[in-house]
């Protein structure tokens, strides 16, 4: 019996979390693919959008991305938001906000959210903005849902919204000290 293979990837911002681009209007877009030379058959679990960064998990088990993709496996997100966030945005977030997704409202469920210090990730490939254009913030939010953009959706909604977004940790997986567009392989 072939062994599946699984890979920890720190995902760099402008990459779309695939490895055939099947849109026929953007055809110049940057793939997973041209980072590594993966297994046949590998697909990624859950997605990152293509401005998000961070950890993004790779396998060739089906059932794994299944478990992995789960509500029993916490996601953490590291997001720098527009503005000095409060302790009352903060509440609103843990409880939970409204939200539009393609089946209409959705009211996420608790999280946990904390205010953290700025954690000088590596700069990325473009900018996310000078100092001129106001303060910022970071948070740390660990949601088990996977709603489309959901977490730039839900600072948007306290009027904090997203500047930069970084996934952090995936159940016992971590970013840890991993380099942007690092790859290693798990062994299960």
């Amino acid at each position: 019996m072939k062994r599946h293979q699984h890979y920890l990837l720190y995902k760099p911002y402008d990459y779309l979390s695939q490895f055939i681009n099947n849109q026929t209007k953007r055809k110049n877009k940057k793939l997973l693919g041209e980072l590594y030379n993966f297994p046949e058959g590998i697909m990624a679990i859950g997605r990152l959008d293509q401005p998000s960064e961070g950890l993004l998990l790779l396998t060739t088990d089906g059932k794994f991305s299944e478990y992995i993709r789960s509500n029993k496996v916490e996601k953490e997100y590291y997001v720098q938001v527009d503005g000095i966030i409060t302790n009352t945005e903060i509440a609103q977030l843990i409880i939970g906000v409204e939200i539009s997704t393609n089946e209409g409202l959705y009211k996420t469920k608790p999280c946990i959210c904390k205010i953290i210090e700025n954690p000088n990730f590596p700069e990325r490939s473009k900018k996310v903005r000078d100092d001129r254009h106001g303060p910022t913030s970071w948070i740390s939010i660990t949601i088990t849902e996977g709603k489309f953009r959901q977490v730039r959706k839900m600072t948007a909604k306290v009027g904090c919204p997203t500047l930069r977004l970084v996934r952090v940790r995936i159940g016992e997986y971590d970013l840890g000290n991993m380099e942007i567009g690092e790859i290693k392989q798990l062994e299960l």
